[in-house]
């Protein structure tokens, strides 16, 4: 069976800046990697919660058919965001608890629509901690915030 894994990350010089986002998808079987796709992009002006936003939402837009996979973020944001706080948010149109408009909405509002064609299961690691496929997915990002400049 095969097994689709992503780690996701975004970066940005300045918050807000310019910033980037990278995507490392991989296809596993038996542990071993059988197809690698490397995504990366940025924006002039942005932030770093904006990014890693976008780095999440690009891996999955690209998606063609309905996919079983896994998000590896460093960001506490979007995982939090996506396992804890989303659903109290569309509820209360989109809301946070203290009855203010959730900040990056539009992004956020993007990556529940990217997620509902699949089933995703989300999970934190530590960035900067010598994890492979975030430290690539943060080069990448890194690549996007440059060709951003």
């Amino acid at each position: 069976m095969i097994e689709y894994i992503a780690y996701t990350d975004g970066a940005c010089s300045g918050n807000p800046g310019p910033g980037g986002w990278g995507v490392v998808l991989r296809a596993m079987k038996n542990g071993e990697i059988t197809k690698q796709k490397e995504l990366c992009g940025g924006e002039a002006d942005t932030t770093n919660n904006r990014m890693e936003l976008m780095a999440a939402i690009s891996c999955l837009e690209i998606l063609s058919r309905h996919t079983e996979i896994t998000i590896i973020t460093d960001s506490v944001y979007v995982k939090d965001g996506m396992t804890k706080w989303i659903m109290g948010w569309k509820k209360n149109g989109w809301k946070t608890a203290a009855k203010k408009p959730v900040k990056n909405v539009e992004l956020w509002q993007r990556l529940d629509e990217a997620v509902a064609m699949h089933k995703v299961t989300w999970q934190w690691i530590k960035g900067h901690a010598g994890h492979e496929g975030n430290e690539l997915a943060d080069e990448l990002a890194r690549k996007g915030l440059e060709e951003a400049r």
